[in-house]
């Protein structure tokens, strides 16, 4: 069951040759953070492997999603003064926050401190890191709260702030994937000190600092849209087009023709156009009745194709044109907005997202297995494997 092979010989052989490129050019995460990364970094044990610091990270994103999900399952909780999510869980999701933010920074550092650097490790990490984008926002709404006619944000303006998160992310990997340098997001710096200060901002004024206009009428979650939009459409893509662009003039393109280099734009683009119509053509009106399972869906899916075009970027191969998971979805989109589903379109969800979600954890576990064989290491042990 958990030995299926889904990395093909050809991409196996792509990750011998795999080279690790990445450029940092963000004022905050070079002047300020890295310092405090470098320090950090001191106090792991050398025994540690790097991998156990990546998905310590992880796990710690998870306990916080479902600790809040517990208090606000329908994004309501916060909507009410005072609120009905204890003060503790906003401190501890601050603490839960900045130590996966830590973590995630300095695994790679430990990586080549302990010269443990491996394609294993740098795909284990940003893997963890295409499903906890999402979370990272999910929880993050519980903070907003949901339109209650007076304050909060409706859940049509969370999905377009999840796609628009979740559509940088996938712009850096499309850009490394042309150009095989992976130019690190100024957004992602920014975004962890932003929850983290969002948090212990509740934590310590309650939900209440959310209700009140701050600037010209306008409340802090709507500024922090602004913001999310503003940055992606004039700042984030347009960073993205230039440096494909200016690797065109170079001639350091690693690929040579227009449809290969769009290949990767093509699954997660399909995905989001199927979530999008089914968002928008529910007789049920989905997105209103299971917000959370909806877009919890949307991430894990997100995360499976994403995934699959960081292997084949590391691989340098070439991605499938459809992802597999756009043909179940499409079946599923086709019979809500139809009306074939009726009052099950709710129970089909909650069944689906369930299946997507085991289905990404098999390839995850299988994927990891099949690498960690392959380069004759351990995912979470620093010792060699001994071959038979």
């Amino acid at each position: 069951m958990w030995r299926w092979q889904y990395v093909s010989g050809r991409q196996l052989d792509g990750f011998r040759q795999y080279k690790y490129n990445a450029v940092d050019t963000n004022p905050l995460s070079v002047y300020i953070m890295q310092p405090i990364w470098n320090k950090i970094m001191k106090i792991v044990p050398l025994w540690v492997a790097p991998n156990v610091l990546t998905f310590s990270g992880f796990v710690m994103i998870l306990v916080n999603y479902f600790l809040i999900s517990s208090y606000d399952w329908d994004y309501t909780a916060s909507g009410t003064s005072p609120g009905l999510v204890p003060t503790w869980v906003w401190l501890f999701s601050a603490f839960t926050t900045f130590c996966a933010y830590a973590l995630d920074s300095i695994d790679g550092k430990h990586a080549r401190r302990t010269q443990s650097s491996t394609p294993l490790g740098e795909l284990f990490d940003h893997g963890l890191d295409s499903w906890a984008t999402s979370i990272f926002v999910l929880s993050f709404f519980s903070v907003c709260s949901r339109d209650n006619g007076k304050s909060g944000i409706s859940v049509y303006t969370m999905y377009i702030y999840l796609s628009i998160v979740l559509f940088n992310f996938m712009c850096s990997h499309w850009e490394k994937y042309n150009t095989g340098v992976l130019f690190l997001p100024w957004g992602y710096d920014i975004s962890q000190v932003v929850l983290i200060a969002a948090y212990l901002l509740t934590g310590s004024l309650g939900v209440e600092a959310w209700h009140k206009p701050l600037l010209l009428g306008f409340y802090i979650t709507d500024l922090l849209v602004i913001l999310l939009v503003g940055f992606s459409l004039f700042l984030s893509f347009p960073q993205t087009l230039y440096n494909i662009y200016r690797a065109h003039l170079k001639k350091t393109l690693k690929n040579n023709s227009l449809y290969e280099g769009l290949l990767p734009l093509v699954s997660p683009l399909l995905l989001f156009m199927l979530l999008t119509v089914w968002v928008a053509l529910s007789p049920v009106d989905i997105l209103a009745k299971q917000p959370r399972l909806f877009l919890w869906m949307v991430g894990v899916a997100f995360s499976n194709v994403i995934c699959k075009v960081i292997i084949c970027q590391m691989s340098s191969t070439q991605p499938e044109l459809f992802h597999w998971f756009l043909f179940p979805l499409a079946l599923v989109v086709y019979a809500a907005i139809s009306g074939l589903l009726g009052w099950m379109e709710e129970v089909v969800l909650a069944v689906f997202t369930v299946l997507v979600t085991a289905a990404h954890v098999h390839y995850g576990v299988c994927v990891g297995r099949q690498l960690s064989e392959h380069l004759n290491i351990y995912i979470f042990s620093l010792k060699k494997r001994v071959q038979e």
